[in-house]
This record gives C-alpha cells, sequence and structure tokens, in this order.
C-alpha cells in the first residue's frame, strides 16, 4: 500500500513510517509531498498532515492515533514509546519524558543533514527499533514500591554474614 505524509520528515512522520512498516504494512511505500497538498487528491493512505486519515486527535500525535486504530495498544512497549514521541513532537505542558529531549536532538539532526526522506526512514528505523526494545525493558522492569522499606542489617551483622560466608 501507498503511505502519504508531508516531506521533511522529522518525530512523528518517521515513527510513524517505522510503526507502519514494522507492524501494520511490511511492504508500504512512502510518497512525501508539499506541507499544502489537498490530502483528498493524493493516492494513497495519508498521515500527519492536515485532513489526513490518521493525525493528531485527541491529545495523541500520530503514533499513538495509528496504535490505537490498529489493536496495537496491548503492546505496553508501544504504549510507551508513543508517550515519548508524545513529548517529543509536541511541546508539553508538562515536563517531558527524558528520553523525548534526545530523540528531538537527533531527528533535528537528521532534518539537517539527510535531505532524502527514503533515507531518512532507512536511517531512523534502527533509532525506532533501539527505542521500543528500550521501551520494553522500561516497562517489564518492575519499580521497587514506595511502601515496602529496604531491609536493614545492622553493620555488625553484614560483617558476620559476610565472614561466615568465607568459611
Amino acid at each position: 500500500m501507498r503511505w502519504v505524509t508531508r516531506r521533511n520528515l522529522h518525530i512523528d512522520r518517521t515513527a510513524s513510517a517505522w510503526l507502519i512498516r514494522r507492524f501494520i504494512d511490511p511492504d508500504a511505500e512512502f510518497a512525501f509531498v508539499a506541507p499544502d497538498a489537498d490530502p483528498a487528491t493524493l493516492d494513497g493512505r495519508t498521515f500527519d498532515m492536515r485532513g489526513a486519515a490518521y493525525g493528531h486527535a485527541d491529545g495523541q500525535c500520530t503514533f499513538q492515533v495509528m496504535v490505537g486504530h490498529h489493536g496495537l495498544a496491548g503492546d505496553p512497549a508501544l504504549v510507551e514509546l508513543g508517550r515519548i514521541i508524545l513529548d517529543a513532537d509536541v511541546p508539553p505542558s508538562r515536563s517531558r519524558r527524558p528520553e523525548a529531549a534526545g530523540i528531538d536532538a537527533l531527528l533535528r539532526g537528521f532534518q539537517l543533514t539527510v535531505p532524502d526522506d527514503d533515507e531518512k526512514l532507512c536511517l531512523t528505523a534502527p533509532l525506532y527499533d533501539a527505542l521500543y526494545a528500550y521501551c520494553g525493558a522500561k516497562v517489564r522492569a518492575k519499580p521497587r514500591s514506595p511502601q515496602t522499606p529496604r531491609p536493614r542489617l545492622s553493620y555488625r551483622r553484614r560483617v558476620d554474614a559476610h565472614l561466615a560466608e568465607e568459611s
């Protein structure tokens, strides 16, 4: 299938293209058009542009909208990745996730150094693969409950335990 978005890709468009190829349409072909192109006149599924089939809605970025629309919200790593993409793509009214600033800086660098959007997709795909793996590890890690205090052993008991192990 042909997918169409605005040229000069940035965060949400590169992330959405990665999502499309990785989870929705592995054989996807992409076309990049002028920002003022009328989606009604374009041949293909449109995303992240005015009047597109997929775009920002209800406080979500295009990536998050696509995750929900295609039944992928059961993957907690994709949901977390979507939160990071939103924070990187849209200036938040609250604090950003720490990963968002790094993604923003990297994609701004790609915008400045890689004029070809197809090449940009090739170069950013491993970045999103790695970020997806990171998000998977992040959501699987069990945070310590603040109600569960760390067991405390006196210094003397720790030394005795250590010496007993050596004997």
